[in-house]
């Protein structure tokens, strides 16, 4: 499964799980208003790092922290390479 598809699985399945209402997902959607909270997204990282075997929050140097759907997928996919 691509990084890609991996974070947009786990977006989901930790959107259903904490019975959250999801915003329809675009590269464009602004993690604060996905309609998930913090404990959604430390699911997700954790989860993440299990699926992918990277944490590109601990081995990012001066990252910021992603804004978008899609800055979190470039996040997962450029600490992969």
């Amino acid at each position: 499964m691509s990084v890609r598809l991996s974070v947009i699985s786990q977006v989901e399945q930790v959107a259903k799980e904490q019975k959250k209402k999801l915003a329809p997902l675009s590269d464009d959607l602004v993690l604060l208003d996905s309609g998930l909270d913090s404990l959604c997204f430390a699911i997700i990282v954790a989860r993440l790092e299990d699926a992918l075997g990277i944490d590109p929050f601990s081995t990012a140097e001066d990252a910021g922290f992603p804004v978008t759907l899609g800055d979190l997928i470039r996040f997962y996919e450029e600490a992969g390479k």
